[in-house]
């Protein structure tokens, strides 16, 4: 009996400890939703981007998506700076739709680290979107340093504020224009010159005026006809004359 209960309590001993190293290499549970806000408060210099994402709705919109997106968010938090660096009036002229777009182009449907940043293939799809497709943002770089393009502007992808799936948020010193909204304008047609009103009429035609050449010519032949009438005139009374 003293056997059985020995090896009864080593073996239980053993399920104990076999169950507590499970426990400690299983990932810790999450400590609840990502909190974007808190993120760019901590950062201390995105108050423009917090308001112009609340502003937008946006900031619901992917805090709600982060709990089923598969894939995660990127976004690319431009400074307070980096708002009123821009030119006067680019922001307010903005119509409320355009705002939306401007906030989605800094946000990718997927998550990047910035080791990923170098090697993503460009150009890479952001939530924006027209008419022609979703709005692309292009990268290069080496080593640690990142750059980000639009085809408007271009500047370095700084500090992290945070690179953890499934929400990665990185600082970046200007506000990341769209060619889309921002891109230089083709140039309207020019307008046809209207015709001018000192052309001369053809003659001939319907609606044409007779030209001054052509009455002087009608009536240099009426006078030539009458004179050469007046001649046979003359010789026919002569004639006349002479015979009686």
């Amino acid at each position: 009996m003293a056997f059985a209960s020995l090896t009864l309590i080593l073996f239980t001993s053993f399920c104990l400890i076999l169950r507590a190293q499970a426990q400690a290499q299983a990932p810790a549970p999450s400590s609840g939703a990502v909190d974007l806000v808190a993120i760019l408060q901590k950062g201390g210099q995105y108050t423009t981007l917090i308001r112009l994402l609340n502003e937008s709705q946006q900031l619901t919109q992917i805090q709600s998506q982060l709990k089923s997106n598969s894939q995660g968010f990127t976004l690319f938090a431009p400074t307070d700076n980096a708002f009123q660096n821009l030119k006067s009036g680019a922001l307010n002229g903005l119509s409320d739709e355009k705002k939306v777009q401007l906030i989605l182009y800094h946000v990718t449907p997927k998550y990047y680290s910035l080791s990923d940043l170098l090697t993503v293939s460009n150009p890479v799809r952001t939530q924006a979107s027209g008419s022609e497709g979703s709005w692309g943002l292009n990268f290069t770089g080496q080593g640690n340093q990142v750059n980000v393009s639009t085809g408007v502007v271009e500047t370095q992808v700084n500090n992290a504020l945070r690179q953890q799936f499934p929400l990665a948020v990185y600082q970046v010193d200007k506000v990341l224009l769209p060619a889309e909204l921002f891109g230089a304008k083709s140039p309207a047609a020019a307008p046809k010159s209207p015709k001018s009103s000192s052309e001369t009429p053809t003659v001939g035609k319907a609606g044409g005026a007779p030209s001054p050449s052509g009455n002087a010519q009608n009536e240099n032949g009426a006078a030539g006809r009458n004179v050469g009438f007046g001649v046979i005139l003359g010789v026919g009374l002569f004639c006349m004359g002479v015979l009686s």
